[in-house]
C-alpha cells in the first residue's frame, strides 16, 4: 500500500531550486542619531537577502517628507537595494508633490508607493483634501503616471479601510487606482490569513488583476502592535492576545512567541499558494531575517557557495 505524502509544500521551501519566493521591506525614516543607526544596522543585514525592494514610509501630513527623500537617496547611492518611496496627498499642493516626484525620477527612484495618507491629527482623524492638492490614491497614481513611468504601489485592505462604508466602497477605490495606473498593491498587515484569502476573492471577482501582496507585521510589541491594529482597523485575534499573555516583562520569550507566529502565519500562506511577501520592520531586522530564512532565503554568498539555490532575478 502507498504511503501517502502528508508533508506540507512549505517544508521543502529552500531545499528546490524552483521556488519564487519574494520578499519585500518596508521601513521608517529616522527621527533621532540613535534610530538612525538601527536603521541602518537592520538595512545591513537584510540587503544580502536580496529582496525585490525597500519602501521607506511618509509620516502623517508629510511630516517625514525630507527624511524620506534622504533615506531613500542613501538607500540608492550606498546599497544595491531597489529604493520604493512612499509618496501621500496630504498636506502639500499638487506643484509640490509633483516637485517631490520629480526630484525622485531625476535621482534615480522608479518606484513610489502612491497612498491618500493619513491626516495630520492622526490615524481615525476625519479626512480633509488639501484644497491644492490631489485628493485621493487614484489622483496621485494618475499624476505620477504623467510625470514618469514609475513602478506604482498602493494599498489594500484585507478587513476594509476604517473610513469605507462597505467592502464595495473599498473595491471601488482600489479599481480606480488600478485603473489609473497601479500595478501592484500591498495589504495592510492582518493576522488572521482567512481575511486575507476572503479578500483576494472579492478582488478577483470585480476583475482586478494586479498582485495583492500581504503585508506581515512581525509582532515586536504586543502592545503596540495592538493600538496600530485599533487605528488601522485590523482585527487582532483572542489567540494572538493569549499567546502574549504574562509576558510584559519577559522580553526574550516574547520574542521567540513573536518568531513562532510569524512564521507559522507565512507558512500557511506558502502552502496557499502565496508567494510575494511584504515586511513591516519597525526598522529591526532580527525577526524578520528569521522569518526570510525558513522561507528559504539566504545571503547570496551562500548561495554562490552553492548552499542554496540564490533568490537573485526570482522578482
Amino acid at each position: 500500500m502507498a504511503v501517502q505524502n502528508t508533508q506540507k509544500p512549505s517544508r521543502f521551501i529552500g531545499a528546490l531550486g524552483h521556488d519564487r519566493i519574494r520578499v519585500s521591506f518596508e521601513f521608517f525614516p529616522p527621527k533621532t542619531a540613535e534610530m538612525e543607526n538601527a536603521l541602518w544596522e537592520a538595512i545591513a543585514r537584510l540587503e544580502p537577502l536580496e529582496p525585490a525592494f525597500v519602501s521607506v514610509t511618509y509620516g502623517a501630513g508629510g511630516s517625514t517628507r525630507e527624511r524620506t527623500h534622504a533615506t531613500v537617496k542613501r538607500i540608492l547611492t550606498e546599497t544595491k537595494l531597489v529604493p520604493a518611496a512612499h509618496l501621500t496627498c496630504i498636506g502639500a499642493t499638487r506643484a509640490e508633490v509633483d516637485a517631490v516626484a520629480r526630484a525622485y525620477w531625476e535621482v534615480g527612484v522608479r518606484h513610489i508607493v502612491a497612498l491618500r495618507g493619513d491626516p495630520p491629527e492622526g490615524v481615525g482623524s476625519r479626512y480633509q483634501p488639501h484644497p491644492g492638492g490631489y485628493a485621493y490614491a487614484c489622483d496621485l497614481v494618475a499624476a505620477l503616471k504623467r510625470i514618469g513611468d514609475f513602478e506604482l504601489s498602493v494599498a489594500a485592505f484585507p478587513e476594509k479601510h476604517p473610513a469605507s462604508a462597505s467592502f464595495e466602497q473599498d473595491l471601488d477605490v482600489l479599481a480606480k487606482k488600478v485603473d489609473a495606473g497601479a500595478s501592484r498593491a500591498i495589504t495592510q498587515f492582518f493576522f488572521e490569513n482567512d481575511a486575507y484569502f476572503r479578500f483576494l476573492d472579492r478582488v478577483r471577482a470585480r476583475g482586478i488583476g494586479i498582485p495583492i501582496v500581504p503585508g506581515i507585521l512581525p509582532v515586536q510589541n504586543f502592545k503596540q502592535t495592538r493600538k496600530f491594529a485599533e487605528q488601522a482597523g485590523a482585527t487582532v485575534p483572542a489567540w494572538l492576545a493569549d499567546r502574549f499573555a504574562g509576558l510584559d516583562d519577559d522580553a526574550v520569550t516574547r520574542k521567540l512567541i513573536a518568531a513562532a507566529v510569524a512564521a507559522e502565519q507565512v507558512f500557511d500562506l506558502v502552502d496557499r499558494g502565496v508567494t510575494d511577501f511584504h515586511f513591516y520592520t519597525m526598522n529591526r531586522a532580527d525577526l524578520v531575517y528569521a522569518i526570510c530564512h525558513l522561507l528559504g532565503l539566504r545571503p547570496a554568498k551562500d548561495a554562490a557557495a552553492g548552499k542554496i539555490p540564490s533568490t537573485r532575478g526570482a522578482a
